[in-house]
């Protein structure tokens, strides 16, 4: 089983700010998956919303309001390939400075 290591930011800051401040517990929780499942330096996942709300439990419409907050946030980027491909998340950690 691989580790997932998070910044103590990530528990200490980010999860009140987006649970209790925003009120978007189901935007903390796509957070982490799509960190969970991010790979390379970039930091990128491929995930349907489908995918996504299976996987965390969530409903689908759930998963798109918390894609809506983490890109408004900007702890997220997303594309698409084309109009019918599952969107690529890039997962931003804009407290790390490079």
């Amino acid at each position: 089983m691989a580790r997932l290591t998070l910044d103590a930011y990530v528990l200490d800051t980010l999860m009140p700010d987006l649970v209790g401040h925003d009120r978007q517990p189901s935007a903390f929780v796509v957070y982490l998956y799509l960190l969970r499942h991010a790979k390379g330096r970039k930091r990128v996942a491929t995930a349907s919303l489908q995918q996504i709300a299976t996987d965390t439990g969530l409903s689908k419409s759930a998963v798109q309001l918390a894609v809506r907050t983490l890109r408004r946030r900007q702890l997220v980027r997303t594309s698409q390939a084309s109009a019918t491909a599952a969107p690529t998340y890039a997962v931003l950690t804009p407290w790390v400075r490079a």
